[in-house]
């Protein structure tokens, strides 16, 4: 109790300088991440890819994304989150410039895989930079913030991509978005530091052996990455295929997709704040974390299905509101899920096991873009693909429940 007071007291605001750096990577990180859908009719025309071509692209960053979340976790339990997020964030933005030279289906699915390897890192060191600077009651809401940057991101790029595009034409577009994200690398390594109490809160969490074997066998760590396996690959299809959908159904091109996708995306940005922000108000009013982060999560399941419907919506905005709905629905239970592991997992577990269920979240991703591309070559049709976007949410929490039927509040005992 003594050490996470000491360190409130010596440091209240600087943890959010903190929080507001990963904000900033993580938005970064999705600009990087949605440049390649956001361009896909350019590419299509230019490159004469088909849907499976273009699923193919996107199934190598996935796969790499995978097995970069394996490595990245537990590098960053190792060398902590300062230097393992500049590795990172230095191999994602190589990758992402190194798009502008891409000029075939193998190399841009290289360059891919390399920014997947990189992109890898951001979550495992997000969250553990969250671990090492809150306390529990707040790591859901600063979990929640700096996973909206993901949605900042998300708005940035329509802004900014077809402005470059057009000017000076999709090459150069990668290239200007990666150098000028370098500066955050400069400032990521100046400002960061080790809260005074780092050292405490770890021998107190700690255990004898946290072998990367050892989280895995834990329930704990499979709950969270069923979870992963389950609900990521709806935002990956948000991500990676929304432009798509509003092409081929609303008639929507480059230059028009700016509205809609900030609509939605601003929306999803509310929902990851309000989701990590419900689950900590629940706490802070006596609810057990476990009551807190599950009720918050069934809120979101629910607030997920309508978006079923979206494909026979003939309104643009109807099926926008629709899609921007589940989009914040979907931060609103990251951002709690994404805490889960700080919940029930010791600290020098917690970079291992985030590795663990974010590479399971990158092979369901792997699948629901196979998936999709089958759909779309033979079909042509969303619809199947929004039905499950709708439905999954609810079967994870059942399965998430059925592991841990109750999350301990050993952690807050640390506090």
């Amino acid at each position: 109790m003594h050490a996470m007071s000491q360190a409130e007291a010596v440091t209240p605001r600087y943890r959010w300088v903190i929080c507001g750096l990963l904000f900033l990577a993580t938005g970064i990180n999705y600009i990087d991440r949605q440049m390649i859908g956001l361009l896909k009719p350019t590419l299509q025309v230019e490159f004469g890819w088909n849907e499976t071509a273009y699923a193919d692209i996107v199934f190598w960053f996935q796969a790499a994304y995978a097995l970069g979340y394996l490595v990245f976790g537990r590098i960053i339990d190792r060398l902590g989150a300062k230097l393992g997020y500049a590795c990172a964030f230095t191999i994602w933005t190589i990758a992402h410039i190194c798009h502008g030279f891409a000029h075939s289906i193998g190399t841009f699915a290289l360059a891919r895989f390399v920014l997947g390897i990189g992109e890898s890192g951001n979550f495992p060191a997000g969250i553990k930079s969250v671990a090492e600077w809150f306390p529990p009651k707040e790591r859901a809401l600063a979990t929640g913030i700096f996973n909206a940057g993901s949605n900042v991101g998300a708005i940035a790029t329509p802004l900014l991509v077809p402005a470059i595009t057009l000017a000076f034409g999709w090459r150069a577009a990668f290239i200007v978005t990666g150098v000028a994200s370098f500066l955050w690398l400069i400032a990521w390594l100046h400002f960061y530091r080790l809260p005074a109490n780092t050292k405490s809160m770890q021998q107190a969490q700690a255990t004898p052996d946290q072998s990367w074997l050892n989280v895995l066998k834990r329930r704990e760590t499979w709950a969270f990455a069923v979870g992963k396996f389950i609900t990521d690959p709806i935002w990956w299809l948000f991500l990676f295929w929304l432009p798509d959908f509003l092409h081929r159904r609303h008639g929507l091109e480059l230059k028009e997709f700016g509205p809609p996708l900030v609509v939605i995306y601003l929306v999803a940005d509310f929902g990851s704040v309000a989701g990590g922000w419900l689950s900590s108000r629940m706490m802070q009013r006596g609810h057990s974390v476990n009551r807190a982060r599950k009720l918050t999560m069934l809120i979101s399941a629910l607030a997920v299905i309508p978006v079923m419907a979206a494909p026979g919506v003939s309104s643009l905005w109807g099926a926008v509101g629709l899609i921007a709905l589940a989009a914040a629905a979907h931060q609103a239970w990251s951002a709690n899920l994404f805490t889960l592991p700080s919940d029930m997992l010791p600290q020098n577990a917690i970079g291992s096991a985030i590795g663990i269920g974010g590479a399971a979240g990158a092979v369901g991703g792997m699948v629901m873009t196979q998936f999709t591309g089958y759909i779309l070559d033979h079909s042509g049709s969303y619809w199947p693909i929004f039905l499950v976007a709708g439905s999954v949410y609810l079967l994870a929490l059942a399965l998430i429940h059925g592991l841990v039927p109750k999350i301990g509040d050993s952690m807050e005992a640390v506090a």
